[in-house]
């Protein structure tokens, strides 16, 4: 991750323990040791870079997108126990906020892949597999992988990417049943996901999910964001086509401009400030992915 260092937000009777690219976790001054404030802001990463730059409502998209999904995803337990001034989350984060159990997170990021794209079609182009997974000749970027694939990769630290990594090397890591109910939850979340988004116009190409063991039940349990166009490739359906690049509900018109001859940006050196537009374009991107999804105004 580049050397800017990401602000917080200071929240009485919250002591804050840890800033991710977007993220801002806090645990309780004085209270229960077994829950944490996880707070979405408006930053913006790129290329392993954290943009100086935000997007404004960002952080509260995700957070109710997340919610959003929570709820369809009945049966599969999750981490939420509050999302609003209610259920004690500051009122100055209400909105963009969630109180959660603490996890004992897995090292692993659950991938499904329902279409072959990004570094998946890097892999196929250069050997007819996706991690380590064979698949068939002749497919192009964009083409749909039924069944989908369960595709995991293994956490890096910070501002590193994670590594692809096989179906075995998660057994070695965390134990034959735990891969497979990894495996098992993350493909059913990924089927009852793209139908849902199918049915609004809206193809889920892949998505990550993340999970922990709660220490209170024992169970296999949904933490972190989920679903968002932070981590998921959404494409709009009426406009798919395999072959080339689709149009999708994410961040990047700001990739396409770090990257565009009018920069001039080398990836080693800290990310120019982004203008107005690209601001304004990314923000409404985040925005109709919600509303589409959820059939519910942005407000």
């Amino acid at each position: 991750m580049s050397g800017f260092v990401p602000p917080h937000v200071d929240l009485p009777g919250w002591r804050h323990v840890y800033s991710g690219k977007v993220r801002d976790l806090y645990e309780p001054e004085d209270g229960p040791d077994d829950v944490v404030l996880v707070v979405a802001s408006d930053r913006i990463s790129a290329y392993d870079h954290v943009l100086a730059t935000e997007i404004p409502d960002k952080g509260r998209v995700l957070t109710q997108l997340s919610l959003w999904w929570f709820e369809q995803l009945g049966g599969i337990p999750n981490h939420v126990i509050a999302a609003d001034a209610a259920g004690g989350v500051p009122a100055a984060v209400e909105g963009r906020a969630m109180i959660c159990r603490k996890l004992i997170m897995y090292p692993i990021e659950c991938i499904a892949r329902g279409y072959l794209t990004g570094s998946g079609l890097i892999e196929y182009r250069a050997s007819r597999t996706v991690c380590s997974l064979p698949l068939p000749e002749g497919l192009v970027d964009g083409s749909r992988l039924h069944p989908a694939l369960f595709t995991p990769s293994a956490k890096a630290e910070v501002g590193e990417h994670d590594e692809n990594i096989t179906y075995d090397a998660v057994v070695m890591t965390v134990g034959d049943d735990a891969a497979a109910e990894l495996r098992t939850l993350t493909l059913d979340i990924y089927a009852r996901a793209e139908a849902i988004a199918r049915e609004r116009g809206i193809i889920l190409a892949d998505t990550k999910v993340e999970f922990g063991l709660d220490p209170a039940t024992g169970r296999i349990t949904l933490g972190d964001e989920v679903l968002t166009p932070d981590s998921s490739r959404f494409w709009d359906a009426a406009l798919y086509a395999p072959g080339q690049a689709q149009s999708s509900f994410d961040k990047q018109f700001v990739r396409d401009w770090l990257t565009s001859d009018a920069t001039g940006w080398d990836r080693s050196s800290e990310p120019p400030a982004l203008p107005d537009d690209v601001v304004e374009r990314t923000r409404a991107r985040y925005v109709e992915a919600y509303e589409r999804l959820t059939g519910r105004a942005f407000a």
